[in-house]
C-alpha cells in the first residue's frame, strides 16, 4: 500500500504535468496564430511547444511526456480536425521516441540541447510526412522532406535554444512540485 508521502509525490507530479500540458497548449495557439510559411506543407510551425515535451521527457517520467504529447494532439484535433491530429500524434510519438534517446537511452548527449531540439524537429517532421503519406494514400508528399528538413534544421536551432534559456525557469517552476527534478545540462 502506498504510503502518504508517495500519494503526495504523486499528486505533485501529476499537477506539474498538468501545468506543463496547460504551458505546451499555451505554446501551441500562440504558433496558431502565426501565418503559414510558403514552400512548406500547410500547418508547419516553428514547434516551440516541444520545448515543455524536451523538458518532461528529460526530467519527469516517460508518462509525463507522453500525456503532453497526447494532449497536444488532442488540441491539434480539437481546434483543426482529425488531420491534424493524426499528424501531431505521429510527429510527437516520434519525436518523443528521439529524445528519449537522447536524454535517456544516451545518458551524456553529445549533441546538447541545441542539437537535440534539431534532433527532435527533424524526427517530429519525419512522423507527420509518415502520417501524411497514410492519410493520403501516396508517397508522393515525401516532395516536401527536402524544405522540411531545412525547416526542422532551422526551427530546431530556435527550439534548442529557448530550451536552453528557460530551462532555468522550468526546473524552479517544477520544484515546487517535485522536489527532486533533475537538471537537463
Amino acid at each position: 500500500m502506498p504510503s502518504s508521502t508517495d500519494k503526495r509525490n504523486a499528486t505533485r507530479r501529476i499537477a506539474l504535468a498538468g501545468i506543463l500540458g496547460a504551458q505546451a497548449l499555451a505554446l501551441a495557439w500562440l504558433e496558431s496564430l502565426l501565418p503559414a510559411f510558403p514552400f512548406l506543407p500547410p500547418g508547419a510551425k516553428p514547434g516551440l511547444s516541444n520545448i515543455v515535451t524536451m523538458f518532461a521527457a528529460s526530467t519527469l517520467r516517460l508518462s509525463d511526456a507522453l500525456f503532453i504529447v497526447i494532449i497536444k494532439a488532442g488540441f491539434a484535433g480539437i481546434t483543426r480536425g482529425l488531420t491534424a491530429f493524426l499528424m501531431s500524434l505521429c510527429g510527437g510519438l516520434i519525436s518523443l521516441a528521439a529524445m528519449c534517446l537522447l536524454f535517456r537511452v544516451i545518458k551524456k548527449n553529445p549533441l546538447g540541447l541545441i542539437g537535440s531540439g534539431v534532433c527532435c524537429a527533424l524526427a517530429h517532421n519525419f512522423g507527420q510526412l509518415i502520417a501524411a503519406a497514410i492519410i493520403t494514400d501516396t508517397v508522393t508528399i515525401a516532395g516536401y522532406a527536402p524544405a522540411l528538413l531545412i525547416f526542422g534544421v532551422c526551427t530546431g536551432i530556435v527550439t534548442g535554444l529557448v530550451f536552453r534559456a528557460v530551462s532555468p525557469l522550468l526546473i524552479k517552476q517544477s520544484k515546487y512540485f517535485v522536489p527532486t527534478t533533475k537538471s537537463t545540462k
